[in-house]
């Protein structure tokens, strides 16, 4: 006589049906983190930039400390040229050749850096965390980074390619 079926799932079909779960719920919490994040960043600027119109009184108290109030020495536009260099790529660039591109369009933008290939990298990975590139491994085996056209969206919805590494939390 057959042993009669279990209300319940297998053990297996369980856990895995929790992991599911737990895996969208990741990768939407990544997406709102990028949202966020953006929001800020855009949030920031704007309270920077009236304060540069109107004074430091714009941003006092708690905001003042929130808005980066960068010193007058440092060379603006090193991220929007690491964006740039990323988006007029038509293929997934290294570090390196990033921190080529960037010597050949504005060399002064990374004299005062210590080491630009360091920061090259460092703003490549913010990007990344953003949703705005995507890292990848070439075909000799080196972290890649391309720009993902339609943002956070597409970057942390569709799943890896093969070879692609996935963004870090």
């Amino acid at each position: 006589m057959p042993e009669p079926q279990s209300a319940q799932e297998p053990s297996g079909a369980h856990v895995d049906r929790v992991l599911a779960d737990m895996h969208r719920e990741f990768h939407s919490l990544l997406q709102q983190r990028a949202v966020i994040l953006r929001r800020i960043g855009t949030i920031k600027q704007i309270i920077s930039g009236l304060s540069n119109l109107f004074g430091n009184q714009v941003a006092e108290g708690e905001l003042s400390g929130s808005v980066d109030q960068r010193s007058s020495n440092r060379q603006r536009g090193f991220t929007q040229t690491c964006r740039l260099v990323l988006m007029e790529s038509k293929r997934p660039l290294m570090s390196q050749e990033v921190c080529q591109e960037i010597e050949r369009r504005n060399p002064a933008l990374l004299i005062h850096h210590r080491d630009p290939l360091a920061s090259v990298s460092t703003v490549l990975n913010r990007l990344s965390r953003y949703g705005e590139a995507r890292v990848i491994v070439n075909e000799r085996g080196r972290r890649a980074w391309m720009w993902t056209a339609n943002g956070a969206a597409v970057a942390l919805t569709q799943p890896p390619n093969r070879g692609e590494v996935s963004p870090r939390p």
